[in-house]
């Protein structure tokens, strides 16, 4: 929907008319952004939304960062609670008809990286 510059354009350059009137093809194309400026923002977020090769998800980590079992202990706990919230996710899911996925532990990056 966003790469569809019109629904979401990324600066104006003209004022938004002020009353609700017919606007000519002309005048529009005043309003909106230039192409190079519309190109470069659909890059930029075509560039953040997409995942990243090296996703790690929350709780996962690649490196053993803690040797101590207290830790350790700490980190297979909380890993389990990300189980169960996963799969109660997953069961309220198959009721849906669009599934719920932003908060789906595994489709939360383990740290804020861009």
């Amino acid at each position: 929907m966003g790469a569809f510059m019109p629904n979401l354009p990324s600066s104006m350059r003209k004022p938004p008319p002020q009353e609700k009137a017919a606007v000519t093809l002309e005048e529009f194309l005043d309003i909106v952004p230039e192409m190079n400026v519309t190109s470069r923002v659909l890059s930029v977020l075509w560039v953040l939304r997409n995942e990243a090769f090296d996703m790690r998800p929350l709780g996962y980590y690649d490196e053993e960062h803690f040797v101590e079992e207290a830790p350790q202990q700490l980190i297979r706990a909380f890993q389990e609670q990300l189980a169960c919230i996963s799969k109660a996710i997953e069961r309220r899911n198959e009721s849906l008809t669009l599934p719920y996925t932003y908060l789906y532990p595994p489709n939360i990056e383990n740290s804020t990286t861009i």
